[in-house]
């Protein structure tokens, strides 16, 4: 499989995006730099990531890198880069600072939009589920929307995983 320059995977929570990144990746045949964006600040976060870290293939590359994901698209190994997840990253940097935000996103937007090899990005779709109760879950929501439509603008293929099933919104296999 040919990976156009970026692609974004939507779903749900628990809804196979991430095993649907990562079979796009192993089927493109070329080398996989895994960037991975949650930290382990629980004991069942810790379980998370290390049931993550046995799934994926041994000879990928793993960066953990919560915050600066710009800067590791900007001087990108060689292969494809498979994001996962954009949603984590969001949340890394709305606890950082809600204020950054803005600043944060465009520099994401602009290293996807010069990185010189394929990407994939893996993000939680949000827009379906209830309205949060409190402003700052209701805060968090709008900007995931935000960064989500944005991704989408720019990626040359989205997919939206429900229940395992990937169905395409934008593009096409190629």
């Amino acid at each position: 499989m040919v990976l156009p320059k970026l692609t974004l995977i939507l779903g749900g929570a628990a809804s196979g995006k991430s095993h649907f990144a990562e079979r796009l990746a192993i089927d493109s045949g070329i080398s996989v730099t895994y960037v991975a964006t949650a930290e382990a600040k629980d004991a069942e976060m810790r379980e998370r990531i290390d049931r993550h870290r046995h799934s994926r293939p041994k000879h990928w590359r793993t960066i953990e890198v919560p915050l600066d994901v710009a800067a590791i698209l900007q001087k990108p190994p060689k292969g494809v880069i498979l994001l996962d997840c954009a949603t984590v990253w969001l949340s890394n940097q709305f606890l950082r600072s809600e204020t950054g935000l803005v600043t944060e996103k465009d520099r994401l937007l602009e290293a996807l939009n010069t990185c010189s090899v394929p990407v994939i990005v893996v993000s939680n779709e949000v827009g379906t589920g209830i309205v949060p109760t409190n402003s700052v879950a209701r805060s968090f929501r709008e900007a995931q929307g935000r960064l989500n439509i944005d991704l989408a603008a720019i990626a040359e293929l989205v997919v939206l995983v429900v229940a395992g099933l990937p169905q395409v919104l934008k593009g096409e296999f190629a």
